[in-house]
């Protein structure tokens, strides 16, 4: 029996099942041989052999956004209209092949846009050029997910369901559990707030379809069976998410009206070019990126060419890290001016948060 007709098996077990209680082990352990069967599927045993011809698009820039989506709903129109980068467009389906980059400049960062073959439904079982569009897909640092506004909204649950099913999580943070495998002692289980669906039985009979008998599982929150799983295959990657309604020129205010319930979404017409700067504007706040200003000693501080950084990992530190790696060694103190600072200046060291707009002065030793 194939992968992909043991994956179709359990699937419509899965569906016949009923869910409660007396049948949650059952599913959760019907879960667990699906992801494992789906990696196997995606990560072919021996790795030997070529798996035909991937998308080679270098990393550049400040941050990278993925355009993904069914065929003709509009990627490459929008890519040239941001960017000004040539990518073929046609009313026929399929007209791109491979992945076209772009850059977009846009408060003071280079962020490069992709546009991606369009994904056909069964794109995770390795339909189609699927496999390949969503492994970039991967590597991006935001995904924004184009959809036809003429078309059934049911789109946008299949293209969620296939990228589920390559381990890309939408607009979700990864589960607070602890996972350590050892070498004896047996499921050491705890957790820290009241769980609804897991216990020590449950866990361990996850971990068994793993072949896992010896770990420790801590769970810091009301954790499922699909957390757990995601854990234990540890490949998952947590990505944000836009819904970018292409053609709303084809669609009557009425029906507008009801798609705007949807949330992480933006309409727009990339052919006739509505509401382009509401999809950058949105598109910035997901990247959550924040411009550093430098400022040279004696010199007024250059605010034409920013450090772009990640809000998350802002400190002096890493800001010396984004201009050269041996910086924050010869860094004496920083003087920052800005919203973080108490006052301007502040004498400030390398674990101090920058926050957007601030502007800083190294000095060495």
């Amino acid at each position: 029996m194939t992968l992909v007709q043991k994956i179709k098996d359990i699937e419509e077990e899965m569906a016949k099942t009923q869910k409660n209680k007396a049948t949650s082990n059952h599913l959760g352990i019907l879960k667990a041989k699906l992801a494992k069967y789906k990696r196997e599927l995606l990560i072919p045993k021996g790795g030997g052999g070529g798996g035909g011809e991937g998308f080679d698009v270098s990393k550049t820039g400040d941050a990278r956004i993925g355009l993904i989506g069914f065929p003709s709903v509009g990627k490459s129109t929008l890519l040239n209209k941001l960017t000004g980068t040539f990518s073929e467009v046609a009313s026929y389906e399929f007209t791109t092949l491979t992945c076209v980059p772009g850059i977009i400049y846009y408060q003071g960062a280079k962020i490069q846009l992709l546009d991606l073959p369009g994904i056909i439904e069964g794109a995770k079982d390795g339909k189609g050029r699927g496999r390949q569009v969503i492994a970039v897909g991967r590597t991006c640092d935001l995904i924004c997910i184009v959809l036809d506004a003429s078309r059934p909204v049911t789109h946008k649950e299949l293209i969620e369901k296939e990228l589920d099913g390559f381990g890309i999580r939408l607009n979700k943070e990864p589960p607070n559990i602890t996972f350590k495998q050892k070498d004896k002692g047996g499921v050491n289980y705890s957790h820290t707030v009241p769980q609804s669906t897991l216990d020590l039985e449950t866990v361990r009979s996850v971990l068994n379809e793993y072949r896992i008998h010896n770990a420790d599982v801590c769970l810091r929150c009301d954790a499922t069976f699909d957390d757990l799983i995601d854990v234990v295959e540890g490949n998952r990657v947590y990505i944000k998410c836009i819904f970018v309604l292409n053609k709303i020129d084809q669609i009557s205010m009425e029906e507008l009206d009801l798609l705007d319930r949807m949330p992480h979404y933006v309409p727009i017409s990339a052919h006739s070019e509505w509401n382009l700067d509401s999809m950058l504007e949105k598109c910035w706040e997901y990247l959550d990126l924040i411009r550093i200003y430098t400022k040279p000693k004696g010199q007024i501080p250059d605010y034409n060419h920013p450090i772009v950084m990640r809000r998350n990992r802002s400190t002096v530190e890493d800001f010396c890290n984004r201009i050269h790696n041996t910086l924050a060694k010869q860094m004496k103190y920083a003087l920052v001016w800005g919203a973080s600072a108490k006052h301007n200046p502040q004498k400030v060291g390398k674990d101090h948060q920058l926050l957007d707009e601030d502007i800083v002065q190294i000095v060495k030793r």
